[in-house]
Formats: C-alpha cells, sequence, structure tokens
C-alpha cells in the first residue's frame, strides 16, 4: 500500500473546446502508474462513495485515479444533455488521462449506474489506451434496460432521476426558486402530475422518454448496443438481484460473452441499485452479502494494467449471490434449459380466499375464471422488488389479501428449491378494456404466514379485448427457497407507482390521462396447460 498525495484539480479541453475538470489522486511515490477514471454527472467529490471506496483507498493500491465532471455538470463547462456527448467526451478524457504525469499509459475504467454508461460509451469510440472497463448497473437498450419494461414505462424511478438533475442543473445555474420547487417535489414525487418538469425544466430528457414509448430510432440512437458491436474489451460487469437495471447488466454480460474474445466476468449481489450491503429491504443476508466489489476490481485492474496474476481466472467467470443459502457461489454458465412448471388453479374465488388459487404441478383438467377489477382511484401499490422506490425484499400478505389481487400458492416444499435464471409467467386473460397491464409477482410463503417477494416481472397489453396468452418476464434471480415454505404468484392489473397505471387506452403519465382512467375487468383463465408459471431449477 502506499501513501497518497493531496487531491489535486485539473482541467482539460474536449475537442469543440469544452472544458472538462476532474480531482485527481495519486501515490506517493516515484515511478509510473496505470490510470483508473471515473466519469459522473452528481459532483465528482462523491466518486461514487455510495457503493465504492473513496479514490485514495484505489490510489493507496498503486493507481492514478481520475474523478471527473461530465460536460455541464459540477465545474465543467458545456451544457449536459443526458449520454449525448458521451462517446466524443469519453475518447478524449481517455486520451488526456493516459497521458497525465507519471501515468504508465494503460487505463480502466470504474463506476456504476451513469458512471457505468459512460464506460460504455468511452469504449465505443476504442481509445487505445482504454485496456478494461467494469460497468455495473447499466443499460445496454436504453428503451428495454433503463426506460420501459414489458413496454410499461418505469415512472417512479425514471421521474425520481429527472427531477434529481433537473434540480442539480437549477443549483448549477444558480436559479433558487426553481431550485426549491424541484427539491420539493423530489421529497414528494408528483406522480400524478409531472407537469412540473415540463413547467421548471422543459430541457429535461424526461419529455423525450415519454414521448417515445416505442423502441424507435430514437431508442436505437441513443443506446450503447446499437454501435458497441466492434469493441471487445475485458469486461468485469457487475449487477444486483434486485437493481432496476439488471437485465441491462445482464444483456451486455450475455452480448459480449457469445462474441468477445476477451474475458468477461459477472458478478451479482443481492442488492438494490444502491447500497451493496447486507440488508436490501426488510431482509438481512447476513455477513455475505457485503459488498467484495472494490476488492475484486483491484484485482482486476492488476491483472490487466500491471500484469499480476491475482487468481481471478482459477474460477468460473459468474460469481453469483444466492439468496437463501447467503451464500457466494462460482458458476460457469446459467442453465435455462432446467424447468419446473407449475399450472394455476382455482375455485374462481382468488381474489377472495387464499385457498381458493392454487399452483399444482399438475394442470386443472377443466377450465375456471377468476375476475379482477382493478380501480384506478386505488391502484395496487408497489411493494419492493426491482422497479420501486424502496426496492429489495419486503412483507407483502396486506397486498396479497387484497380484492385486487389473485394469488395462486403451491403446497409446502418437499425439499429445497433452487432457481437460477429467468422466471416466465404465461397468463391466458382478456380485458373489457383496449389496453390493461399485467404485473406478476413470485413470493414464498413462510409456515408463520409472512410472504417474502423474490421477484416481479411486468406487461403492458395494448390488447386487451383479444384473448392472448400472454408472456411475462420476471426479473433473473438466484434463490434457495427452503423445504416447508410455499410458492406464490400473486397477479394484479397495476403496480403503482414503480409502474405508470393504465388508463384503459394507455398510460397515465399527467393529470389529464388519470382523468380518463377507467376502472379495468381483467378475466383469468385457468386449467388445462394455458396459465402457468416456468421456474428456472438448478
Amino acid at each position: 500500500m502506499f501513501q497518497v498525495l493531496g487531491k489535486e484539480i485539473a482541467s482539460m479541453y474536449t475537442r469543440d473546446g469544452v472544458r472538462l475538470d476532474a480531482d485527481i489522486y495519486r501515490p506517493d511515490a516515484a515511478g509510473e502508474f496505470p490510470v483508473l477514471l471515473m466519469r459522473q454527472p452528481y459532483g465528482r467529490a462523491i466518486a461514487s462513495t455510495v457503493v465504492y471506496a473513496h479514490p485514495t483507498w484505489y490510489a493507496a493500491h498503486g493507481y492514478i485515479v481520475v474523478i471527473q465532471d461530465v460536460r455541464g455538470r459540477g465545474t465543467s463547462g458545456g451544457e449536459f444533455q443526458l449520454f449525448t456527448n458521451e462517446i466524443a467526451d469519453g475518447e478524449d478524457t481517455v486520451n488526456w488521462a493516459a497521458s497525465l504525469p507519471g501515468s504508465n499509459g494503460l487505463l480502466g475504467m470504474y463506476g456504476f449506474s451513469y458512471q457505468g454508461m459512460t464506460q460504455l460509451y468511452a469504449a465505443i469510440a476504442k481509445p487505445p489506451a482504454l485496456k478494461t472497463i467494469c460497468p455495473a448497473m447499466i443499460g445496454y437498450d436504453l428503451y428495454t434496460d433503463w426506460a420501459y419494461e414489458g413496454g410499461a414505462f418505469c415512472l417512479q424511478t425514471n421521474l425520481a432521476w429527472a427531477i434529481q438533475l433537473a434540480t442539480e442543473t437549477a443549483r448549477l445555474r444558480g436559479d433558487k426558486q426553481t431550485y426549491q420547487a424541484l427539491f420539493a417535489a423530489s421529497r414528494n414525487l408528483p406522480l400524478n402530475n409531472p407537469e412540473i418538469l415540463q413547467q421548471l425544466a422543459p430541457e429535461s430528457f424526461y419529455h423525450d422518454w415519454v414521448a417515445h414509448p416505442q423502441p424507435d430510432a430514437y431508442w436505437q440512437e441513443l443506446s450503447p448496443k446499437t454501435h458497441f458491436q466492434n469493441v471487445d474489451l475485458p469486461m468485469l460487469h457487475i449487477g444486483g438481484w434486485f437493481d432496476t437495471y439488471l437485465s441491462g447488466t445482464l444483456h451486455l454480460y450475455k452480448d459480449m460473452a457469445a462474441r468477445a474474445t476477451t474475458p468477461q466476468h459477472l458478478i451479482v449481489g443481492p442488492w438494490a441499485h444502491l447500497p451493496w450491503g447486507r440488508k436490501v429491504g426488510e431482509v438481512d443476508f447476513g455477513n455475505q452479502a457485503a459488498s467484495p466489489i472494490d476488492e475484486i476490481q483491484i484485482r482486476w485492474f492488476d491483472y490487466f494494467l500491471k500484469g499480476i496474476d491475482t487468481g481471478l481466472f482459477d474460477n468460473y467467470p459468474l460469481y453469483l449471490f444466492e439468496m437463501g443459502s447467503n451464500m457466494w457461489q462460482y458458476i460457469s454458465i446459467i442453465n435455462i434449459s432446467n424447468q419446473k412448471i407449475y399450472y394455476l388453479s382455482t375455485t374462481g374465488l382468488a381474489s377472495i380466499r387464499e385457498d381458493a388459487g392454487t399452483l399444482t404441478q399438475n394442470p386443472q383438467p377443466t377450465e375456471h375464471k377468476d375476475v379482477l377489477v382493478h380501480d384506478p382511484w386505488r391502484p395496487v401499490p408497489s411493494v419492493g422488488g426491482h422497479a420501486a422506490i424502496a426496492s429489495g425484499v419486503f412483507e407483502r400478505s396486506h397486498i396479497d389479501a387484497r380484492a385486487d389481487v389473485l394469488t395462486y400458492t403451491s403446497e409446502p416444499l418437499t425439499a429445497d428449491l433452487h432457481l437460477l435464471g429467468d422466471v416466465i409467467v404465461e397468463i391466458s386473460c382478456t380485458a373489457d378494456q383496449p389496453s390493461y397491464d399485467l404485473c406478476a409477482v413470485l413470493s414464498q410463503v413462510h409456515p408463520d404466514g409472512r410472504v417474502l417477494n423474490v421477484t416481479q416481472g411486468y406487461l403492458h397489453c395494448p390488447d386487451g379485448t383479444n384473448n392472448i396468452t400472454k408472456k411475462i418476464q420476471l426479473q433473473t434471480t438466484c434463490v434457495c427457497i427452503p423445504q416447508g415454505n410455499a410458492l406464490r404468484l400473486s397477479l394484479s392489473a397495476a403496480c403503482y407507482p414503480a409502474y405508470a397505471m393504465n388508463s384503459g387506452n394507455g398510460p397515465v403519465l399527467h393529470s389529464d390521462n388519470l382523468l380518463n382512467a377507467q376502472i379495468i375487468t381483467l378475466t383469468v383463465t385457468c386449467g388445462g396447460e394455458g396459465s402457468r408459471i416456468l421456474l428456472p431449477v438448478r
């Protein structure tokens, strides 16, 4: 370990003349060192310390660490436009940082969320000095991995983030009145009336995102995936089982693992977007759930930037935390071929009685129907999972007791059930409105009656009056459900405010939509093989 010099502030200029400012942390020693770069929009002094060690810790391990404000944020010049300038600015920054005094010319990048995205955009330009990246919790395809899930707008997280960025913009501009109004809104999200963003932050990305509800050319141009096909860098991919953007992390990893010639490793902990710790929601996953990411990243960078064999490649490339057993496991591949199927069965009272809807491994020979009524006045609330604030595992028996939630419960398990992969729910249903939504939650029911969510998924259904089997992909999971617990599938027509509520004709994204929201009656058909849940069994 090295002693670390005091923080240095340095500036560079982009190819179009914009000044970007950075903090630099150096080992107090002679010689040349590799560079670690993080580019972020929240004020560089934060340096993502909500989930990572402070840059001085990395510098003490023999690295020059550069934390930069992206264009238009912190003290950097220019205008901030979400993701728009990060390819060129990323390339310019890598070239500048790699040529700093004391650099050996080799550079790696790290960071999560927006800081993970700046790594992908910089990699697209393929600057020669960039040798490896460690993207955490990112969106590869911004439409499917960040803004929309199953065609439904992820309202709560996107609105909260848009207001956060707009508030910081007002602060940087010295606009006290706008700052105070947006700050107040951030503490009490205007979920039914987000027009405050239109009034106070007309430049916000939020307006473009809601204006493009389909995966059109706008998303293709903005998404890293579109420009990433020639990128081949060693990558350490980092995610969380309850992270909002886990699908993006897995999307990128699977794409790179299938085509890259360089090593691709994946780490997924039991975490939400932040923090990365042992308690996620209401469940404590134990000492093993504490983040190992800083130590693993140092071993990764030591290998690719210093040529030191740190033993990382002595194990399988997937390092996954299995919830329930609460242990980390090395795995070679996620096997998607081994499935256990449960079929939905009902007496027709699954919205009224917990014992009326069941999950059985033998399909019910005759059809029975459950009717669910969604009232926009009192939509089913979001509790935990990956899309809500707060995310994670929560006790949800009070949600399942609602009459606008259908529940289907198995017999207690006779042996531990290990799941790894994508849970798929197929539902045969129809509605009395042109459009409706479906939320599916897989939970485990404990013998004492507690119901704890495992994973969930959401689907926007624009063809409401057609009786078509709907396929809902739930968030990828890795969990051991112990013997004695039962499985439960809960179905609803809303999960609000995690996702924008459906009015019967489309999403409710402002007060006019809410005024026109209709009661939706949904009919689910059980029996035969039409409605079922497919579990990825290890």
